[in-house]
């Protein structure tokens, strides 16, 4: 057996990731394999179980090829949060699909229930607005089709559970799923960090085929089925992508935020108290080990999303987009990428996607900057919100592809008035997660673990690429509400 090692495997809504991690903190080796989804209706986004599962397999296979597996001593898994799958207790196999967190059918449902006291009681106790986004509405789907009566489900037959739930269920019969994670199902009492009986009620999903909840770490069942790794390696950690994310960047105060930029994004920060939280903000347990660290998010739909749009319009790829927008002025043209409704911090989901202020003198230069500044203004939008919540931002944590790109990271720094702080390392999530397992397993104490190599970029604001005037981003916010719009249609 070798010097100690962390396998953190991070399973991801394209690919499933993994990282063996030292003592030292350093990435080692990694393996990588991609996940696939269908789309089988408008607004329907679906995933493979089983597939997502031989992910995890190739994943590791390829991670540990070369090393001696008996050198792990600890696993984590972090894990796509908000899809949601029914299996079979007694066979372990999958009933439906995964219905991925992008899957918008449950939308109806949403407007089924919705009223001010639904809205209310949602909001309170689970700390999330009602949207199609969570699990609660695709668990009622689930349900609604494969045991609209509800007699399996209440006999304690059938199994719902998050992408932590169904891997975890491949190493034991034991049905978990880790606290972060069930704080995105809106079906948890976020306070008591427990399964709420009127939330269930509203649902309609029975105690019974949910997972027990446990801290992020543990205890969980040791690993097996996946070769080379040894059989009976324990895992210590288990996280929500996003979650992990932001405790790899070490952002472990309040005033500390965090920002991935990918499809969509998420914001996320520590807070003190869960009750002092702007309404356009989520909250969220961030992880829990004694006790719940709770955190406010804000998640923005479509970030790189935009991009890849505004780039097949144009007929150019997305770097191009990007170096062309940061060198043009957008001349008051705005992008509003409603393109599903909006997220964080208006939670529109009825919102529509605008191109605005347009002339007959304007340019796909103009057109290009829109679509950048498009990404910067949400991001600036969800922090000025968890600033209201916290006091005051000290520092912004960034990572994901788009993050790549400098100019972009100064023209958010500019917005923001703010460091920001990029992170070298790009997986952040295997990070984070390594690093939760590592210090759940004894190989750091929390002194170490702080003083572990964490190298970053910094863009210090000096207001050399503001983006437009944000009165033209709130003037086109307005116009793509779905409240604007029924006024405009009466």
């Amino acid at each position: 057996m070798g010097a100690p090692l962390i396998l953190a495997i991070d399973q991801g809504t394209s690919a499933t990731k993994c990282a063996l991690i030292d003592a030292g903190g350093r990435f080692i080796s990694r393996g990588t394999a991609p996940v696939g989804e269908t789309h089988p209706q408008p607004g329907w986004v679906e995933q493979d179980a089983d597939a997502i599962w031989q992910s995890v397999q190739t994943a590791v296979a390829a991670c540990l090829a070369g090393h001696e597996p008996s050198a792990v001593i600890a696993v984590g898994f972090a894990t796509q949060r908000e899809s949601l799958l029914l299996w079979d207790r007694a066979t372990g196999r999958p009933i439906s699909p995964v219905i991925s967190w992008q899957d918008q059918r449950g939308a109806a449902i949403c407007d089924a229930l919705r009223s001010d006291d639904t809205e209310h009681l949602v909001r309170t106790r689970s700390g999330l607005p009602l949207d199609p986004m969570f699990s609660a509405v695709k668990a009622r789907w689930l349900l609604d089709h494969y045991d609209p009566d509800r007699v399996r489900s209440r006999d304690g037959m059938l199994c719902l559970g998050t992408i932590d739930s169904w891997l975890l269920s491949r190493f034991s019969g034991d049905h978990l799923i880790e606290a972060g994670n069930a704080s995105r199902t809106q079906l948890l009492d976020v306070r008591a960090v427990d399964w709420d009986d009127d939330l269930l009620s509203l649902f309609g999903i029975p105690r019974i085929c949910l997972p027990r909840v446990v801290a992020s770490t543990g205890p969980f069942p040791s690993v097996g089925g996946l070769p080379p790794l040894s059989d009976g390696t324990p895992i210590h950690a288990v996280m929500g992508d996003s979650h992990a994310a932001l405790f790899g960047h070490g952002a472990f105060s309040p005033g500390q935020v965090k920002a991935t930029y990918g499809t969509g994004s998420s914001v996320m920060g520590l807070i003190a108290e869960p009750d002092d939280l702007q309404a356009g903000l989520c909250l969220t347990i961030g992880w829990m080990t004694d006790r719940p660290a709770y955190a406010a998010e804000g998640n923005i739909r479509s970030a790189g999303s935009a991009l890849r749009w505004m780039a097949g319009i144009l007929g150019i790829d997305v770097p191009v987009l990007v170096s062309m927008g940061l060198a043009a002025r957008s001349d008051g043209v705005v992008l509003v990428p409603g393109f599903g409704g909006l997220g964080a911090p208006w939670w529109d989901r009825d919102a529509v996607g605008l191109l605005t202020n347009l002339t007959l003198g304007t340019t796909r230069e103009a057109i290009a900057r829109a679509a950048v500044e498009s990404v910067v203004q949400q991001v600036a939008d969800v922090v000025e919100a968890i600033r209201h919540s916290v006091g005051t931002v000290t520092e912004l944590f960034v990572d994901g592809g788009p993050t790549r790109t400098d100019g972009l990271m100064q023209m958010q720094a500019d917005r923001l008035g703010c460091t920001l702080l990029r992170a070298v390392e790009p997986e952040l999530s295997a990070l984070g997660v390594a690093h939760l397992a590592g210090l759940s397993a004894g190989l750091w104490d929390r002194a170490a673990l702080d003083a572990l190599p964490r190298p970053r970029d910094r863009f210090s604001a000096v207001a050399t690429n503001l983006p437009s005037d944000s009165r033209h981003w709130r003037d086109a916010i307005a116009r793509a509400s779905s409240r604007r719009i029924r006024e405009n249609a009466q």
